[in-house]
């Protein structure tokens, strides 16, 4: 029954939101961006055209099902393959979501569109804001994000500026740290200064752990993470790697395990958490993915991964 699921994928275990249902609104890799560290790899559909890239109805039915069959999630989140404000109609699935059950609905988003009204207005009825910044100048912002053409850095971050006055939910703000890039000590101290002004509810610090789509996006060391955390005010959380505490946990499928590898590299440990799995049941999925040509491995910091080689 799951490998019937287009829209709909989990739930899965998240280091900041426990057990996430899962809710993707656009194509494979249909982006406002081309972040050099994202785990799924390169944007093949660079855009800020927002429409309705899946049918709304389509999305709420599947979710209605999963919610019917497995495990009750901590949170329903909007993320995946893409950028889901690029949908039009992302504040009207939020508001579905939440009449069909019980459950924060939160967006996980890179916070590109913000400086739009519309784009403002659509999530404000989400219960969990988690928008991203990456930069502290136009310079950096264009070596990490590689923005499309028509974002400029103040732009961006002037909508997150805008959001959080708007915006009575809880604000969760993402600094992906990239060792070299965006961690020297004046490119900090930017960011600290827009933090302060853009006044999230919590600064989460994230750097390279599963591997990214350019190797030049190189891991920031935990000792300074912790030391860069202090720097903001109120300090910020160390959420590299974290392992989540699961609250609920469902069997996997062939198909369950197929659709976690193809939102983002999972390891061996990633799956037997995530659907209660022994490593030999895991391995056996595994196997049979390789052998459809359906994953690949890739090794990042020691680590094995397993990734999508078969892009929806």
């Amino acid at each position: 029954m799951s490998e019937d699921f287009k829209y709909v994928f989990g739930p899965v275990p998240s280091r900041r939101l426990g057990l996430s249902l899962g809710v993707d609104l656009v194509p494979y890799k249909t982006c406002t961006y081309d972040c050099i560290y994202c785990q799924i790899g390169h944007t093949t559909c660079k855009t800020t055209e927002r429409k309705a890239y899946v049918p709304v109805d389509d999305v709420l039915s599947e979710a209605k099902q999963r919610l019917a069959s497995g495990p009750r999630p901590d949170f329903i989140t909007l993320s995946g393959s893409g950028e889901p404000t690029l949908h039009v109609d992302v504040g009207r699935v939020i508001k579905g979501l939440k009449a069909i059950a019980d459950i924060p609905v939160a967006v996980l988003t890179n916070g590109s569109l913000l400086w739009m009204r519309e784009v403002r207005q659509s999530l404000l009825a989400a219960d969990l804001v988690l928008p991203s910044l990456d930069a502290g100048s136009q310079e950096v912002f264009e070596r990490i994000n590689c923005p499309h053409q028509t974002i400029g850095f103040e732009r961006m971050v002037e909508g997150l500026i805008s959001f959080r006055k708007q915006y009575s939910g809880k604000l969760w703000l993402e600094v992906f740290l990239v060792g070299g890039i965006n961690d020297t000590d004046q490119e900090i101290d930017r960011m600290v200064s827009w933090v302060k002004r853009i006044r999230p509810d919590r600064v989460q610090l994230n750097t390279v752990t599963r591997p990214p789509a350019e190797e030049r996006a190189q891991p920031v060391s935990e000792e300074r993470l912790i030391k860069i955390a202090r720097r903001f005010v109120p300090p910020a959380e160390v959420i590299a790697d974290l392992v989540p505490e699961m609250t609920g946990r469902q069997r996997g499928s062939l198909g369950d395990v197929e659709a976690m590898c193809r939102r983002r590299p999972c390891t061996v440990e990633d799956i037997s958490r995530a659907f209660d799995l022994n490593p030999a049941e895991v391995a056996k999925y595994l196997h049979e993915l390789q052998r459809r040509g359906s994953i690949e491995i890739k090794r990042t910091a020691g680590r094995t991964y397993f990734v999508t080689s078969k892009k929806p």
